[in-house]
């Protein structure tokens, strides 16, 4: 069973996601910077409107992900409320200055989900580690129970043999999730040559909001429109490309 997961950024994104067929919501906002812990308002909102399950980014700012301790105050804090509120997983990620997985900050955050039954999922930043292998083997020791991972390519399609090669041998101990330019063109070929069964994507479509511009003034932050959000023919195309596969 190929579980899909869609990358959302408000209520309304939530509520396309599961009505075109999804299984799983990861929330956030802010995806033009990689995606940043959402508000808790859009949390409690999108449980009210959907049954799925959301798992909520905590991610402070953008960047890297060699946090203070401010910023790791700051992300405890959002994770237990997010908890509080019905999420069914968080995912995040801790890396040090060498490129190397922050153990000792994962695995309190890895405690944390688990004492409260929901799951821990490490983010991409996983794909700016040094030593993948390595990596995964932290990740394991720290008892996360996902990654989130393109195979520290710039799209997974360009990744795939790392992410075969990561599948092939830590499968029995980690579940893997693949994102970063998946679509309907090449989800198949990513599922078949990786042999990974969750696959995550934006499914990215661009709105107009007749309020955004003027000629003086713009708080356009693209060309393509005025914001971005899911769009739910890009993920029907998706899941029918699965239909063999769900």
């Amino acid at each position: 069973m190929i579980k899909v997961e869609v990358c959302a950024a408000s209520l309304e994104d939530c509520i396309k996601a599961e009505r075109a067929g999804a299984d799983r919501i990861e929330l956030n906002q802010a995806l033009h910077l990689g995606g940043l812990t959402p508000s808790l308002g859009s949390l409690i909102a999108a449980k009210k409107h959907t049954t799925i399950p959301i798992i909520s980014m905590v991610r402070p700012r953008a960047g890297g992900f060699h946090y203070s301790d401010y910023d790791k105050e700051t992300m405890y804090t959002d994770a237990e409320l997010m908890i509080d509120h019905g999420a069914s997983g968080l995912v995040f990620g801790f890396l040090n200055e060498d490129l190397t997985v922050d153990k000792a900050t994962t695995k309190r955050f890895v405690d944390l989900c688990h004492r409260n039954r929901v799951e821990a999922i490490f983010h991409r930043a996983f794909d700016r580690a040094a030593d993948p292998h390595q990596a995964v083997r932290d990740l394991i020791d720290c008892g996360i129970d996902r990654i989130l991972t393109s195979g520290q390519a710039a799209s997974a399609d360009q990744g795939i043999s790392l992410l075969a090669d990561l599948q092939k041998h830590y499968s029995d101990q980690i579940a893997f999730c693949v994102g970063a330019g998946v679509t309907a063109a090449n989800v198949v070929e990513i599922i078949e040559k990786t042999g990974i069964s969750d696959v995550h994507s934006t499914f990215k479509g661009w709105f107009t909001d007749p309020t955004t511009a003027s000629t003086t003034v713009s708080y356009r932050y693209s060309e393509e429109g005025d914001y971005d959000g899911v769009s739910v023919g890009k993920l029907e195309q998706f899941i029918e490309k699965l239909q063999d596969y769900r």
